[in-house]
């Protein structure tokens, strides 16, 4: 017997993105398992072959499944993460419908507050993480992309020590932004941000001081957003070029 219900005609692939949807985010559809053909679905749940590849398409744009071609090939259902979302967000930035400025605002109100929390609720095992991250970006890096990888861990682990998942994506989404625009209108990270600028925010947390960590990072991210809103000017000015 089939687990799924019958469609009526009206926005028919809607309601088949809906089903499928809902099983996976009730566990009956794992991450990893492969959905049935576009022909059984299409007799489980009555509608056409077409209705039920279109609704593929919708829940592979959202990021509920991936869509491998070839023999081993089919619909899996994927393990659900924040990538997406945070892909969305640089869609957004090359779209220029969100600028660094607007960026830098949110990171001013979001970041200081992630540097509280923090320091708040900092474990022994956290501390240890921390302060790794801290020696590995005063560290000499191979690459730009190294460099950038490196100086963003810091605040990954903030966000993620506040037990916050929001806080998490929202710090994901920032940095894969903020990294965008480096690579493409710097040449040197270290320039904009000196090894040794997280220094004051990571110690205030591990001391537990979370109005200095607060003011920390404020003071932090004041004065990289103002360097990186240049850098997107320069960004900016070169998709210009290459599109003239």
């Amino acid at each position: 017997m089939s687990q799924f219900k019958p469609i009526r005609p009206s926005r028919v692939s809607d309601e088949v993105v809906k089903q499928l949807r809902d099983g996976i985010l009730s566990g009956r559809l794992k991450a990893g398992e492969r959905l049935p053909s576009e022909r059984d679905l299409a007799q489980d749940f009555e509608v056409s072959r077409v209705a039920v590849r279109e609704a593929l398409r919708k829940l592979e744009n959202s990021g509920f499944i991936c869509v491998r071609h070839g023999a081993t090939g089919g619909a899996f259902v994927q393990e659900l993460t924040f990538d997406h979302l945070t892909m969305s967000f640089v869609d957004l930035f090359l779209a220029e419908r969100i600028s660094i400025e607007d960026l830098y605002q949110v990171r001013l109100l979001i970041e200081p507050e992630i540097a509280r929390l923090a320091a708040q609720h900092i474990t022994p095992e956290d501390a240890g993480r921390l302060l790794t991250a801290l020696e590995e970006e005063e560290r000499q890096s191979q690459s730009m992309e190294d460099d950038i990888q490196r100086k963003t861990t810091v605040h990954f682990i903030l966000a993620e020590i506040c037990r916050n998942k929001f806080f998490e994506v929202l710090v994901r989404a920032l940095m894969e932004v903020t990294r965008r625009v480096v690579l493409a209108g710097s040449p040197d990270f270290n320039f904009i941000h000196p090894a040794g600028m997280h220094r004051p925010v990571v110690e205030a947390v591990l001391a537990g001081d979370a109005q200095g960590a607060a003011e920390a990072m404020r003071l932090h991210a004041i004065e990289f957003g103002k360097t990186l809103i240049q850098r997107e000017k320069t960004f900016r000015e070169k998709q210009s070029l290459s599109s003239s």
